[in-house]
């Protein structure tokens, strides 16, 4: 029986897509694939329909890159409105309750903030991916279940305070990957006495892609009609290889792009001494990521 053949083009490389209020990141990803027509792509790290903001898409073999962006630090801005909880942490759940927000000031928030900063630990909140004996957290959260989560180490790297206009607070949280934005405003509710949930919440950085140059729907789906639409949408496009700046590199000569691309650990002189690496073959094309072993050489970790 003949391979089955796959529908769309061959697209390659990375957008950063601004994604839109409302939509889930899979419908997110199922639109902008649909426009580009491309046979394979994914998305790097799941936003709340709620989010808006940075949502790298990968086309192609760049997907084979998307683990590292998984991995990456985050950045987000966020609205907490205090004084109110929800069955959700944001404005779509249900309300708890209601405490009195007069006695926080500023300075009371700012302090509080600093108890955030370095390891802490959060716990999953129902409404969230996370998966128990099968069965997402949030749909057994809408059928009224509830379990018992684990709490889980994040890394808050910096938090700051843009605006305190209660009872809404404007932050600006840089942390690492798995937190949870609407776990730690209910946290930094519950610091102040007063509880939080949050009402708003972008994503403005993932690893080394800033948003700066984030391209949202309307753009994309201009773009899409015009005439050169594919090749107008393709120049959007970012090198796989970008999604691992400010890694060290390893350029390698013909016998060893060879031998490595068979799967073979290989000797590169001057390479670093330890960790991951980008690999480039003799012709200066990204081919992978590789890993230092400990003698020295340098073995595929994952190819593209």
């Amino acid at each position: 029986m003949g391979r089955r053949r796959q529908r769309g083009r061959n697209v390659q490389g990375i957008l950063l897509f601004d994604k839109p209020l409302g939509d889930s990141s899979n419908k997110a990803l199922q639109k902008v694939k649909q426009l580009y027509y491309a046979n394979k792509a994914g998305h790097t790290g799941s936003l709340d329909p709620l989010a808006t903001g940075l949502l790298p898409i990968c086309f192609g073999g760049a997907t084979k890159v998307s683990a590292f962006l998984l991995d990456a630090d985050k950045r987000y801005w966020v609205r907490v409105k205090l004084g109110e909880t929800t069955t959700t942490a944001d404005s779509e759940g249900e309300l708890l309750e209601r405490r009195a927000v007069e006695s926080v000031t500023a300075e009371r928030v700012a302090a509080a903030l600093e108890q955030f900063l370095g390891e802490i630990e959060q716990i999953p909140p129902m409404y969230s991916a996370l998966k128990h004996q099968g069965e997402r957290l949030y749909k057994l959260a809408r059928e009224g279940v509830e379990v018992v989560r684990e709490p889980r180490r994040v890394t808050i790297h910096d938090i700051r305070l843009l605006s305190c206009e209660l009872p809404e607070l404007e932050l600006e949280v840089h942390c690492s990957k798995g937190t949870y934005i609407r776990t730690l405003a209910e946290d930094i509710g519950e610091a102040l006495g007063c509880g939080a949930h949050v009402v708003g919440l972008r994503r403005t950085q993932v690893g080394p892609f800033s948003g700066e140059n984030m391209v949202d729907l309307a753009t994309l789906q201009a773009l899409a009609g015009q005439e050169d639409g594919r090749e107008a949408l393709d120049a959007l496009l970012l090198p796989a290889d970008t999604a691992l700046a400010g890694w060290p590199e390893v350029h390698l000569n013909s016998d060893s792009t060879f031998y490595l691309c068979q799967g073979q650990p290989v000797i590169v002189p001057k390479a670093p001494t330890e960790g991951r690496v980008r690999i480039y073959d003799d012709k200066d094309n990204f081919i992978g990521v590789g890993e230092i072993l400990d003698d020295g050489r340098v073995a595929p970790k994952r190819m593209i």
